[in-house]
């Protein structure tokens, strides 16, 4: 049997198992932690989604009153609730863009990292020589 620096082959084969296993179960612990963060990034995202929809139904029932009355006014009350709910409009749009930016950072739900470091580990096994791969 070749030996190299002292221990024999099947050593060499054991502690390669045992750094494999150990490897794995590491990989696998970093996906959870990526996926959680992304996940967290996700929630976030459709949190603003439902404060751009609580945020519109609650405006619109607490202010459009007010408001078509301060500008009824100026102007005819049909104008004044139009120009109301187009501000409205607006403060719900830009919400909602914002969140579908927060969505669409935590996408694609990926361990990119982890992905990334299998595919260097399964180039560092590759370059290993013959002896401690039999």
């Amino acid at each position: 049997m070749a030996e190299r620096n002292g221990e024999s082959t099947g050593e060499l084969l054991k502690r390669f198992s045992e750094d494999a296993t150990t490897l794995i179960r590491k990989e696998l612990e970093l996906a959870k932690a990526e996926l959680a963060e992304k996940g967290r990034q996700a929630g976030k995202g459709a949190a603003m989604f439902g404060g751009a929809g609580l945020f519109g139904v609650t405006a619109f029932g607490a202010l459009t009153a007010f408001l078509i009355l301060v500008l009824a006014e100026a102007m005819d009350a049909w104008l004044a609730a139009l120009i109301v709910a187009a501000v409205y409009g607006a403060i719900a749009a830009v919400l909602a863009l914002q969140g579908k930016q927060k969505v669409e950072e935590a996408a694609p739900p990926q361990p990119e990292q982890t992905v990334e470091t299998l595919k260097e580990d399964v180039e560092w096994a590759k370059r290993q020589p013959e002896s401690v791969r039999r």
